[in-house]
């Protein structure tokens, strides 16, 4: 039942890596000043360097999901930062005038990602040792 539980956390995991080299590609290509998203404005710049972001974060997913035991770590750091962007962009919609409500999707997409690597970590036995504080290997030189 354990593996069970891990496999579907490795797919879940490259699920969502394809779902960041999607808004990797968004930032680069489609949202900023100049580009068909421009709301809320943003330099080109930084559209291309969050969207670089978005496409490391999807290579580490999907490389991590074909052994997903040994890098649970990448997890325990995919939670950390989805849970801060969630909570950073609820924040701004709710609080922001005007912020744009078309960002409603994204933050509900990170938020299922989220609750299914917590939920399949737990029904899988990861400690959390194992998902937030990455092992030390000893090497004999």
């Amino acid at each position: 039942m354990k593996e069970k539980y891990l496999k579907l956390l490795a797919f879940t995991f490259f699920a969502s890596g394809v779902w960041d080299t999607i808004a990797g590609f968004l930032y680069i290509f489609c949202i900023g000043t100049g580009r068909s998203i421009d709301n809320p404005p943003m330099d080109p710049f930084y559209a291309i360097f969050l969207g670089s972001f978005f496409l490391c974060f999807a290579y580490l997913q999907f490389f991590s999901s074909f052994n997903i035991k040994r890098y649970a770590f990448n997890v325990g750091c995919l939670i950390f930062g989805r849970l801060f962007y969630v909570g950073q962009l609820y924040a701004f919609m709710i609080f922001v005038p005007d912020f744009p409500t078309t960002f409603w999707f994204t933050g509900i997409i990170d938020t299922v990602f989220t609750l299914l690597y917590i939920y399949f970590a737990v029904k899988s036995r990861i400690g959390l040792k194992k998902l937030f504080l990455p092992e030390r290997e000893i090497v004999n030189l």
